[in-house]
């Protein structure tokens, strides 16, 4: 204790009491090792106190009463003239009440860790544990309902599907041949720049990628490489990350998203960019659904400096090729739209 040797040189004169029935006695006061020293007039020792355990009946008043710990029938008074002894036992009591353990401060640092660890646990993890289980649970038949609400409310601005009826067999044949049948085609007047893939295997293009070329393998690149970008973003699950907890929330425990969440996040899908899919994922794609890359290359550059590394791909290339749709059935298909 860094003061225990200043106050080692300090005595005092006070009042002792041994218990309540006892006459209080003249005593001399000191400071030893670890105790506080009282004796008699005679300096024969009379009581050694534990300076760890010394406590004042009446802090701040005088005479100052002392008593030790749990002991509250012996008593030591000093008066204010002790001022320096009283001030040297308040200091040491300071400092042994510090070095001190605290059960209670450790119970309320465990406490307020445990709190800490649950708060950013539901602050980080859960929002997002939510997010993937519902994406994990909804059904199939749930994808293709939002799927289908969320084309409802994309339509203010892409305008409704274009369905000549000698058309419709096309798309079927052109999702059977990228997609063995599993995705639904639609080709849209206006609203987005390419491709959009919905929840429950809508995908949307527009009607540029029919109109404006002559090979059908534009079209069908484009959508393949829209499956391809759903791989790493899919679409329930970007539709999730995009909406409130509680939204997401209420369509776990109800199987319903409003609609004005529904609205929000269709204006959000048509005008998001796209994001850039890797070529080599690309390349590997179309060499597995034998569709040339040339067509696709041509129509994201027509100077091929853009897409060059899929023009070198499809030069070494030994595997074969197949059309994406015979001539007469991409001919209709380029008319869906009423020309």
């Amino acid at each position: 204790m860094t003061a225990l040797d200043k106050y080692q040189r300090i005595e005092a004169l006070g009042l002792w009491r041994a218990d309540n029935v006892s006459q209080r006695k003249d005593v001399l006061i000191s400071i030893g090792e670890t105790t506080l020293l009282i004796s008699d007039m005679q300096e024969q020792p009379l009581a050694h106190w534990s300076l760890a355990a010394i406590e004042r009946a009446n802090p701040g008043n005088f005479p100052a009463i002392y008593h030790p710990d749990g002991d509250h029938e012996e008593s030591l008074e000093l008066n204010y003239s002790e001022k320096e002894m009283i001030e040297a036992i308040e200091k040491l009591r300071t400092v042994i009440a510090r070095r001190r353990p605290h059960p209670g401060r450790l119970r309320t640092g465990i406490f307020l860790g445990i709190f800490s660890v649950v708060l950013l646990t539901l602050v980080f993890w859960m929002p997002q544990a939510i997010r993937n289980y519902t994406a994990e649970i909804l059904p199939e038949v749930k994808h293709v309902e939002i799927g289908n609400n969320l084309f409802e409310h994309m339509k203010r601005v892409t305008g409704p599907a274009c369905e000549a009826d000698f058309s419709k067999t096309s798309l079927k044949l052109l999702s059977e041949r990228l997609f063995d049948g599993k995705n639904v085609i639609f080709i849209v007047p206006d609203g987005i720049k390419t491709t959009i893939n919905l929840p429950g295997n809508i995908l949307l293009a527009n009607r540029n990628l029919v109109e404006d070329f002559e090979d059908p393998d534009v079209l069908a690149g484009y959508l393949i490489t829209e499956k391809i970008r759903s791989k790493t973003f899919d679409p329930i699950e970007e539709m999730l990350q995009n909406m409130s907890l509680i939204s997401t929330f209420r369509l776990l425990t109800t199987g319903l998203v409003k609609k004005e969440t529904l609205m929000d996040y269709a204006d959000y899908l048509v005008t998001k960019p796209q994001e850039t899919i890797q070529s080599a994922e690309i390349i590997r794609t179309f060499h597995e659904k034998q569709l040339s890359l040339i067509p696709y290359a041509e129509a994201i550059d027509i100077t091929g400096e853009g897409s060059l590394d899929l023009i070198e791909a499809e030069e070494i290339r030994t595997s074969p090729v197949k059309t994406s749709l015979p001539d007469a059935n991409w001919v209709s298909l380029q008319n869906i739209c009423g020309g």
